[in-house]
């Protein structure tokens, strides 16, 4: 799992590689990630858009910008959890994807939150030079 916290606004992600929705022969591989966002803080926040960066293993990047997640634009009053998941497609068998929410708080303070960047891999890919701790910004949790 990956994590990161912005502004008392924690962003877990757990990705997972679907095999039976993926194809290698024809070059498409297919995750789930799973997200969960806490407010720590001590105001309410929603969510209003998201923008994901994500990358290949030949470096091509490819952004997806929009409204809310999954059709939802949640509000978090302090201690509450919003929780989702989605998926993602690559042509490579790895590759890396992260980004931020574009939050807004009960004062109308509008503020960008970090979603961690977080490894695609195949469960046995490594990718030259890799280790067993991650390479990648946010804080990987074993």
């Amino acid at each position: 799992m990956y994590q990161a916290t912005t502004r008392a606004i924690q962003v877990t992600v757990r990705p997972q590689y679907l095999p039976d929705q993926s194809d290698a022969s024809k070059w498409q591989f297919v995750w789930a990630y799973f997200v969960r966002i806490e407010n720590k803080g001590d105001v309410a926040v929603q969510l209003l858009s998201r923008h994901w960066k994500i990358t290949d293993a030949m470096g091509r990047t490819q952004e997806v910008k929009g409204p809310g997640v999954v059709g939802k634009t949640p509000l978090l009053q302090p201690g509450e959890v919003f929780e989702y998941n989605s998926a993602t497609s690559l042509p490579t068998p790895s590759g890396f994807m992260g980004g931020t929410y574009q939050m807004v708080s009960e004062s109308g303070d509008n503020f960008d939150i970090e979603i961690p960047t977080f490894s695609l891999d195949l469960p046995s890919f490594t990718r030259p030079g890799q280790s067993t701790q991650s390479t990648q910004p946010g804080r990987r949790l074993h």
